[in-house]
């Protein structure tokens, strides 16, 4: 039930935003124990101006005008060791897969409650019993 929102630079190629929408989906169905079909994601193209962050770097991580965006908002539940593994998953496939640098990749995660998620009709999926 993730919802992904990726931020990326406008003259990011299409076959790079493919790939971190792809890759996400991979780290969420092989890592993080999400249901296969269950990819819901918004895809946000912005000027370069728009993608805003430290230009000295933050906590030893340097950036670039190639930096990427994720944030996942998921039901909370998942271990530190899964969120450490889904975290390094993204990072690596995209570097290996789009030569992305590692550090220009940013990723947030949102934890939620069940009852905080309607998959459409107005009704409350995943009501408590």
């Amino acid at each position: 039930m993730p919802l992904v929102r990726i931020d990326l630079a406008k003259s990011s190629s299409p076959q790079l935003r493919r790939a971190v929408s792809e890759t996400v989906y991979e780290a969420m169905t092989q890592i993080a124990n999400v249901p296969e079909h269950d990819k819901f994601q918004i895809v946000t193209l912005h000027d370069e101006d728009q993608l805003i962050y430290p230009a000295q770097g933050y906590l030893g991580v340097s950036y670039t005008p190639a930096i990427i965006f994720i944030h996942v908002t998921w039901v909370a539940g998942r271990s530190l060791d899964v969120k450490k593994a889904f975290y390094q998953k993204i990072a690596d496939d995209l570097h290996a897969k789009a030569g992305v640098r590692k550090e220009d990749v940013f990723i947030v995660l949102s934890d939620t409650q069940r009852e905080d998620w309607s998959f459409g009709g107005g009704l409350m999926q995943y009501a408590p019993k």
